[in-house]
């Protein structure tokens, strides 16, 4: 291996001193307050004990090198506490027994790994975890080192204001405006007059109390959030954390893991675990007659393996259900079920009715069961279960021989679906199309999606932001190594850090490959700050940063040491909410306790420096914006400008205060004005003409909209509604115009003027029509509508002239099937639609005169440059839109961007050239736009005064 470091170096180039990179974003605070300083000392075999300090805690992130006596007797978890009670000026723990609570006991040879949850007040921390490493030898313990987090500040009330049923109700409808709020669509008008199955196409399951750590921590009600996406028919799992004194979503992110991943809209998995009346578990439950017998199939690249069965004598058959593996332990079986048919809506979470074991006359499957995936995906989840069995000692995916189910051949909507899923149950796999075979065709696949149950099942790393880009590197590099070792691959070739190289039919493996672990990333050229409602805040996104850096360590110091370091780390060190950095101490503390050689662990330190991932790599890139408000640690909430004004809601530093309004000028001179009062409610969404800021406010009354002067005074309400939300605030003059949802997806625009107490809605409140997306200028609103057309819904944009009381309904140029964000300014009329639903998402960006004449695309939604526009805001001058290219072959090109055209189409630029995600434009006048971007890794608000250019 000597050459591996100069074979790499055009790769990942070596850094010394701190690289400038994206840290976490800050939609997830909680992730950031979780990131620990690096101390110096210590750390050396043989030396003194190392002691890493937690950030935000007094509590050491990591403590190593230690042998104190632990008590003898009793269990490990009660030892392992006393051990932190005994140790109070070190660990700062007033009440381990009573704030620590067993989760597992791990025991290896002489070795006990004891993990204990964190408890506030009896309310469980989110990612709060500490993990005590103890050696229990000839009836002796002693403790090794611990680590983890465990947040000393927490001060939070756990009384709850706000009732489980408001949460899951404002959970419910977070999750329906991430998924719909930007766009109207036929079922939109349908759905209010229950004309349609998928009315309540979503529910809320709450979970309990939980304790966000940010600051002194935040209450929060846990939801959960599935069922199908109403517009699209996609399946949904979302984990929605709500801020249980004013009921506003502090935090929410899919619950959902795939081997695919990105932004490339493939389908998420669900974690609910199957319920015990599946046919899994009735069999599992029945127990075996015998470990069964030997039989073969021949895989998609044509080789015979063998297969462990049994003859199911009421079928006649022999199914690939093996009990061999686990028949000396739980005598659990490892089974691949025929899923064939199955729409991945059926499977996610749930055990799907009436599928059967693949079964074969024979002991030799047939091509049957070749093409559907099942032979390969039998043999795999055998060799994965004996790789974890023989080198790691872990029996099945939880450490205690849990069944292993592998689905084979789901569908999405009857059509190809080309993923894999671990649902906290199962391994789910689709049966690929003309391109793709079927994904249980690569054992790196397989590999990865058991490794997640691993995952799961050890450090449990919350799939979000750095620690879910953690959990995907692990899965890939574990995956990985298990398929590079039974191919008998050199880890020098290069082909051997793609992960999924061998589905594709026809291209090279290179072509088909879903990620490289040699793709060369580091933090500081590559780490992209994105938002959680983009791959889960970066986690295929961000993986391989980490995971070429772990793929580097098994090139240099061989491949079994570098598995076992790695292990330990996962199964001993990490906990729920680690990050790169702690992920770094993990591998590093782990080589040390396994006494590797002083070459060997520089080549372990070596490899993490070459990819950036070093103490306090999170430090700000170079941007070409100029900076509005830094740090505005909020989620869910957009930003506004006009004459002359932004405005945007900002929280403190560690995102624990309730968001306020603010307000500032565009051209950065003077100082930012508070607007809203800081009563407890989440103020958000704000937008400004210059004179007045109107914006939404969350409470545990109810949703308001408020409005004040920028110059001062008091605070008026215009509207409250406690059964509705309410989004895309706007304002000019005395007028405030808004829609709301309702918990059935339907929508409404509503405008208030001065005088006016209650709200005018814009369809006269009609059940049976739609209207959303509102803009506002010159005394008019312009909207998207659905409205009845016969015996089906005309979906379209109109205009309403608030002088006159007369509306202009835009032309169309073809059928629309949605309408997105609009835009009015002095001459005319913008909006994004979408004609052709099955084109991946593109949409037109289209113009009218104020009358509904001229109509005309800027940007049609077809050919070259199309958008996957999702935003849009007009001035005078120029329209700008948010853009997303999930299939660009560059990570950061697949990031929502800013693009920006003439009013009247004649040209069109990249508003900036920033690294990472940028979201909610606002324009400020001329070419001057305003919005949120991630590239720093918090999100900023940010502005230029006219576009980059092509950002070539």
């Amino acid at each position: 291996m000597t050459d591996a470091r100069s074979r790499r170096a055009g790769r990942a180039t070596s850094k010394s001193g701190i690289p400038g990179a994206a840290a976490l974003i800050s939609a997830a605070a909680l992730l950031v307050t979780a990131a620990p300083a690096h101390a110096a000392g210590g750390g050396g075999n043989d030396g003194p004990a190392e002691v890493i300090p937690g950030k935000g805690t007094s509590t050491p992130a990591l403590v190593d090198g230690i042998r104190e006596a632990a008590a003898s007797s009793g269990s490990a978890a009660d030892a392992a506490r006393g051990h932190l009670a005994g140790k109070r000026g070190r660990y700062r723990i007033a009440e381990p027994a009573r704030d620590l609570k067993p989760v597992q006991t791990l025991t290896s040879g002489a070795s006990e790994t004891v993990r204990l949850q964190q408890k506030h007040q009896g309310v469980d921390v989110l990612g709060g975890q500490y993990v005590v490493r103890m050696e229990h030898k000839n009836g002796k313990r002693v403790v090794t080192g611990t680590s983890g987090k465990y947040f000393t500040g927490l001060k939070a009330d756990t009384r709850a204001e706000v009732s489980e049923k408001l949460a899951v109700e404002r959970a419910v409808a977070a999750t329906l405006h991430d998924l719909a709020g930007k766009r109207l669509a036929k079922g939109d008008a349908a759905r209010t007059k229950g004309a349609t199955p998928s009315a309540r196409s979503l529910t809320g399951t709450a979970r309990g109390l939980v304790v966000v750590p940010k600051g002194p921590g935040v209450l929060t009600h846990h939801v959960t959030v599935r069922g199908t996406d109403p517009a699209t028919g996609h399946p949904v799992l979302r984990e929605v954390y709500v801020d249980a004194k004013a009921g506003y979503p502090v935090l929410q992110y899919s619950g959902i893991k795939t081997f695919g991943g990105g932004t490339d809209g493939l389908r998420e998995r669900a974690r609910a675990a199957a319920t015990d009346t599946s046919k899994a578990a009735a069999r599992a439950a029945a127990g075996p007659i015998s470990p069964g017998v030997a039989g073969s199939g021949v895989k998609y690249d044509g080789t015979t393996v063998e297969l462990g069965l049994v003859k199911d004598t009421a079928r006649n058959e022999y199914v690939m259900t093996d009990y061999a593996r686990m028949w000396d332990s739980s005598k659990n079986p490892v089974t691949t079920w025929d899923a064939r048919g199955k729409e991945v809506s059926e499977v996610e979470g749930r055990w799907p009715d009436g599928i059967k074991e693949f079964g074969s006359p024979t002991p030799s499957f047939g091509k049957d069961a070749t093409e559907a995936g099942a032979v390969d995906a039998h043999w795999a989840a055998g060799k994965v279960y004996d790789y974890y069995k023989k080198v790691h000692g872990r029996d099945s995916l939880d450490g205690r021989g849990m069944a292993i189910n592998s689905l084979v051949g789901v569908t999405e909507f009857g059509g190809p679906y080309v993923n894999a899923f671990w649902d906290g149950t199962k391994m789910v796999y689709g049966g690929g199309d003309e391109d793709y075979k079927t994904l249980s065709a690569d054992l790196d696949v397989v590999g990865h999606e058991m490794t997640h149950g691993v995952v799961e099942h050890t450090a449990n790393l919350v799939y979000a932001g750095q620690s879910g880009a953690l959990n995907e590197a692990l899965a890939d590099y574990f995956g990985n190594a298990i398929a590079v070792d039974a191919a008998g691959m050199a880890m020098d070739d290069p082909d051997a850090g793609l992960l999924g190289g061998n589905l594709c039919r026809s291209k090279t493996p290179r072509q088909c490959a879903f990620r490289d672990l040699n793709d060369g990333r580091t933090t500081s050229k590559n780490f992209l700050g994105v938002g959680f409602g983009t791959d889960n805040g970066g986690v295929h996104l961000n993986s391989t940063i980490f995971s070429g850096a772990l793929w580097d360590i098994r090139e240099d110091v061989g491949r079994t040491l570098a598995d076992k370091i790695v292990y330990k780390a996962l199964a001993e060190y990490m906990t729920p909410l680690d990050g790169f950095t702690e992920g770094r101490d993990a591998v590093i503390a782990a080589a040390k306790a396994l006494g590797v050689s002083a070459k060997d662990l520089n080549a372990v330190q070596r490899s993490f420096n070459a990819h950036g991932v070093v103490p306090n790599w999170e430090q700000a890139l170079g941007v070409d914006t100029d900076l509005l408000s830094a740090k505005l640690n909020t989620a869910g909430t957009e930003a506004g400008a006009g004459g002359g004004w932004w405005t945007a809601s900002r929280s403190n530093d560690d995102g624990s205060e309730a968001y306020s309004v603010w307000a500032g000028r565009v051209d950065g001179s003077g100082a930012p004005k508070l607007i809203s009062p800081n009563d407890g409610r989440y103020h958000v969404s704000p937008a400004t003409d210059g004179k007045t800021v109107a914006w939404v406010a969350y409470g545990k009354a109810g949703t308001d909209v408020l409005s004040r002067p920028l110059a001062g005074g008091p605070v008026k309400k215009l509207y409250g509604t406690d059964s509705a939300t309410v989004y895309n605030v706007r304002v000019e003059g005395g007028t405030v115009v808004f829609d709301t949802g309702d918990i059935l997806g339907g929508r409404h625009v509503g405008y208030v003027r001065t005088g006016d107490k209650q709200p005018t809605w814009v369809d006269g409140g009609r059940a049976e029509v739609a209207t959303a997306l509102p803009s506002l200028n010159g005394g008019r609103i312009a909207y998207a509508t659905v409205s009845p057309e016969g015996d089906a819904y005309r979906v379209g944009t109109e205009v309403l002239d608030l002088a006159t009381g007369k509306k202009a309904v835009m032309g169309q140029l073809g059928k629309p099937e949605t309408v997105g964000q609009t835009g009015i300014n002095a001459t005319g009329v913008f909006w994004l639609v979408d004609e052709t639903p099955d084109d991946k998402g593109r949409v037109a960006v289209r113009r009218a005169g104020l009358d509904g004449t001229g109509v005309a695309d800027i940007s049609p939604e077809k050919g070259a440059g199309a958008l996957r526009a999702s935003e849009l805001t007009a001035s005078e001058s120029a329209v700008t839109v948010t853009d997303a290219q999930p299939e660009a072959t560059g990570y950061n090109e697949s990031l929502p961007k800013l693009w920006q055209f003439a009013a009247d189409g004649s040209s069109r630029a990249r508003v900036s050239c920033n690294r990472g995600e940028q979201s909610s434009p606002a324009a400020a006048g001329g070419k001057q736009v305003v919005w949120i971007d991630a590239t720093t890794g918090s999100t900023d608000l940010v502005t230029r005064t006219r576009p980059a250019g092509t950002c070539g």
